[in-house]
């Protein structure tokens, strides 16, 4: 079994596998329980990807017999990378887009990972990662208009969100959640005028908020980003 490990800006995932197969995702809440899984687990190969620049801590605390791998710029890669500057793209994204290759390869797949912030990843039909976009996520922009404003409380996102709010908390989430929804799906159609056989694949952790208000024909892949970094791992021990 391989286990493969995202810590992110707000929790820590861990999925087991079994070559390509997710036998298991496991969410923690901080490292010394994701050390005990580990420990429970013992896994044959490992990889890390984290956005907090710990991914060494957790591969030193660590001993196992195979492979134990960090993704960041240097390490190789199933698809060809395109940015500008690799050494500053996010591990996070990199990994997101290789999961949406092992999804639908030699395809043109756009990813939007809705998560702390709203990330877009496109892949072309040629297996190169071409770039995307960053914009705010949906209780950063919450939480943006409650920190510069002397009276607008913290408001909280939801499914129901209204087009007209009735009073300042509806108000508030129909302005974020209407916004981010027309941002999405406005980003879908400027890259379907350019590609008219483009995948479009909607994951990360506020997904569920817009994935019923958004066309069926999108995929909604919770698990992308430790399906990427198992793609990653599988990479460099076979080849």
């Amino acid at each position: 079994m391989n286990i493969a490990i995202d810590i992110g800006n707000t929790s820590i995932k861990a999925g087991v596998f079994d070559q390509s197969f997710l036998l298991k995702k496991h969410t923690v809440t901080g490292l010394s329980e994701l050390y005990s899984l580990l420990n429970e687990i013992q896994p044959e190969n490992l990889i890390v990807s984290s956005v907090r620049n710990n991914g060494e801590e957790v591969l030193a605390d660590h001993s196992i017999n195979g492979a134990k791998l960090i993704l960041n710029s240097k390490l190789s890669l199933p698809i060809l990378n395109h940015y500008d500057t690799p050494e500053t793209l996010g591990v996070d994204r990199i990994a997101a887009a290789c999961g949406a290759n092992m999804m639908f390869p030699k395809q043109n797949v756009l990813v939007i990972d809705a998560g702390t912030c709203i990330n877009y990843e496109f892949i072309n039909n040629k297996g190169e990662y071409k770039g995307g976009a960053i914009s705010p996520g949906v209780q950063m922009r919450f939480e943006a208009m409650h920190h510069f404003t002397a009276k607008l409380p913290n408001a909280t996102p939801t499914q129901n969100f209204p087009l007209t709010g009735s009073n300042t908390l509806t108000s508030l989430q129909s302005g974020v959640m209407n916004g981010v929804l027309e941002e999405i799906k406005g980003t879908i159609a400027r890259y379907q005028s350019e590609y008219h056989d483009l995948r479009v694949i909607l994951c990360g952790g506020d997904a569920h908020f817009f994935e019923n208000h958004l066309n069926p024909t999108i995929f909604v892949a919770p698990d992308l980003v430790l399906m990427g970094l198992n793609s990653i791992l599988l990479y460099n021990v076979t080849s």
